[in-house]
């Protein structure tokens, strides 16, 4: 028998993503929900707030030879079990090991000028083939992605950079 665990996406219903996710636990599932801190300001009053980083979805680990996922479909607060062919359709193994990269020590998903670079800060590179070298943060690009000035050739040039692969220079 297959005991490999994987992950699958739930839909859930609107804003019933922290309610969907307490009811896959109680039923013994794996579930990860992730989250990240959004600022909001309402009638002159400003609060951050946890938001689902992908809303109406979470995901389920399980071995769908061994677990009963046709309960899923009818847990409080879950829409539906994304399936193909009848049968779940299993995330790819690498992405929910990408979104935790993400994660801050609190375990809410970091998102582009919330990593807590200012333009004109340090960085050092730490994958790739421009490992080790340090550059200057100049923006965001998207939530992955930052532009990066690095002394190249005698000169400055712009590089657009993945966030995960930068850490601040000492």
């Amino acid at each position: 028998m297959n005991e490999t665990k994987r992950w699958f996406v739930v839909r859930t219903h609107p804003n019933g993503e922290f309610k969907a996710l307490t009811h896959i636990l109680r039923q013994g599932f794996d579930g990860y929900l992730p989250r990240y801190i959004k600022r909001r300001r309402h009638a002159r009053k400003t609060d951050n707030v946890q938001k689902p980083l992908f809303p109406g979805y979470l995901f389920v680990g399980m071995d769908p030879e061994r677990a009963r996922w046709r309960a899923l479909n009818s847990t409080v607060g879950v829409s539906e079990l994304i399936c193909h062919s009848g049968l779940p359709a299993p995330v790819p193994d690498n992405v929910i090991d990408d979104i935790r990269r993400h994660e801050d020590a609190s375990g809410y998903v970091i998102l582009g000028d919330r990593a807590g670079l200012r333009k004109g800060d340090k960085v050092r590179i730490t994958e790739g083939s421009m490992a080790d070298h340090i550059g200057i943060f100049d923006a965001p690009s998207d939530q992955h992605r930052v532009f990066l000035l690095l002394d190249l050739l005698g000169r400055q040039v712009r590089v657009k950079m993945p966030m995960a692969a930068l850490a601040p220079a000492s």
